[in-house]
C-alpha cells in the first residue's frame, strides 16, 4: 500500500496549528506504516522528519482544483490531506479530507497571510455549506480534529462519507517540565511580582481578546497578562485603550522555549474564544501543570474536561471570577493535577494509530 500525506501545509521556519498538526501526525504515522510526503517548497523539509517526499504545485495556486492530475503520477494508494480544500478531480487513488472547525462560517474574517484572491475565494466559500459539502463527497473519508467538530458536521449534514475524530494534540513538552509538572505549587505573587496570566492565539476577532482585556480592568494591578503571538502596533494602541491601567504584555511571537517558560510561571492560561477547533493552548497548558480557564463552549469541555475552569466569554466579571477562583492554593494545585491527567488523554501517537485505522479500511 503506497500511502501519500499532504504536507503542503507546513509553514517554513514556525509552526502554526495545521503546520504543526501535518508534521507530528506525519512523523508519529511514519512509525506506524511506509508514508511518502507532499511538499510545495523544499524549505518545508527543514520541519518535516526524513521522509520520502515528492514536489508539487502549492495548496493557493489556482489549479489546486486539478491538483489529482499531478499525484495521480505518483501511483498513491491512499493519499491523506491535512485540510479539506484538496482538489479531487481525475484522482485514482482514496483520499481522505480534514476538517478542524467550521468557525469561518460564523466569523468569516479569513486569515491576514493569504494572498487577496486567496481571501476572496475564502470569503465566498464560507457563504454557504454547498462548497464544503462538495469538497468532503469528494472524498472517500473525512477526518475531523475533535468530536465537537465531528458534531457540527453532522447537525449540518456536509457529508454523505464516513466521518473519523483524530484528535489534534500539543507538542511534547520538554523533559525537565514534563517531569516537575506534577510537583508544581501555585507561584507566590508579591508587591513586584504580579500573578501572570498566558493567552496564546493570534488577534482574531473569534478569539475574543476584548472581553478578557476588560477582565484584566477589573483584577487590577495585581494581576498581569501576556499575549504571546505576534500583534499589530494599531491593534496593540486599540486593546490597551479598552483597559487603561491594566497589565498587558504583549510579547509579540515567542520560541517554543520562551512560551514554555512563560506557562511554567502563569497563574494560568487563559483563553476566550467564541468558538475553536480543538485548542492546543489548553493542552499545552496542562501538559506542563498550569490551570486553565477558558470559555464555556462545548469545545473546551471536550479538551478540558473537568480540569478547566470553564467562563462566561460574553462576561469580563466571569472572566475575572473564573481566574480569582485559583487564587486558592489548593485550588490552584487540585486544577494543576488534573490538567496534567486530562493532557495525557490526548498524543500524536494515540492520533496516528487512528489515523492509520482510517487509511487501512479504505486500502
Amino acid at each position: 500500500m503506497r500511502v501519500l500525506f499532504d504536507c503542503r501545509y507546513v509553514r517554513v521556519g514556525r509552526h502554526d496549528g495545521i503546520s504543526r498538526y501535518s508534521a507530528e501526525l506525519v512523523r508519529e504515522l511514519a512509525q506506524l506504516m511506509p508514508v511518502e510526503m507532499l511538499i510545495s517548497d523544499e524549505r518545508q523539509l527543514a520541519m518535516l522528519p526524513d521522509l520520502p517526499w515528492h514536489l508539487i504545485s502549492s495548496q493557493t495556486a489556482a489549479g489546486e482544483p486539478w491538483v489529482a492530475r499531478e499525484v495521480n503520477r505518483l501511483k498513491p494508494d491512499v493519499v491523506f490531506s491535512p485540510m479539506q480544500t484538496m482538489g479531487s478531480r481525475g484522482r485514482r487513488y482514496r483520499l481522505v479530507l480534514t476538517v478542524h472547525d467550521l468557525i469561518y462560517y460564523r466569523h468569516r474574517t479569513p486569515p491576514r497571510d493569504l494572498p487577496w484572491f486567496v481571501k476572496l475565494a475564502w470569503r465566498l466559500y464560507h457563504l454557504s455549506w454547498w462548497p464544503q459539502r462538495m469538497l468532503l463527497n469528494g472524498a472517500d473519508a473525512v477526518v475531523s480534529v475533535s468530536s465537537t467538530t465531528a458534531d457540527l458536521i453532522a447537525a449540518h449534514r456536509l457529508t454523505r462519507r464516513p466521518v473519523h475524530v483524530v484528535h489534534n494534540a500539543a507538542a511534547a513538552p520538554s523533559a525537565d517540565a514534563a517531569a516537575g509538572a506534577l510537583q508544581r505549587t501555585a507561584p507566590a505573587p508579591g508587591p513586584d511580582a504580579p500573578r501572570v496570566l498566558v493567552h496564546m492565539g493570534q488577534f482574531a476577532p473569534y478569539k475574543n481578546i476584548d472581553t478578557l482585556v476588560r477582565a484584566m480592568a477589573e483584577l487590577g494591578p495585581g494581576y498581569e497578562l501576556q499575549l504571546m503571538s505576534r500583534v499589530s502596533d494599531a491593534e496593540r494602541t486599540r486593546l490597551a485603550a479598552l483597559a487603561p491601567g491594566a497589565r498587558l504584555v504583549f510579547r509579540n511571537g515567542a520560541s517554543d522555549e520562551e512560551y514554555e517558560a512563560a506557562l511554567l510561571s502563569a497563574h494560568a492560561l487563559v483563553t476566550t474564544s467564541w468558538d475553536e477547533g480543538f485548542g492546543i493552548p489548553v493542552i499545552e497548558a496542562m501538559a506542563v501543570g498550569t490551570p486553565v480557564v477558558a470559555s464555556d463552549i462545548p469545545i473546551f469541555s471536550e479538551v478540558g474536561g473537568d480540569a478547566a475552569v470553564l467562563v462566561d466569554p460574553a462576561s469580563p466579571g466571569d472572566i475575572a471570577r473564573g481566574i480569582r477562583s485559583l487564587e486558592d492554593a489548593d485550588a490552584w494545585i487540585s486544577a494543576s493535577r488534573a490538567g496534567v491527567a486530562q493532557a495525557a488523554a490526548f498524543s500524536w501517537a494515540s492520533s496516528a494509530r487512528a489515523l492509520a485505522d482510517v487509511i487501512r479500511s479504505l486500502a
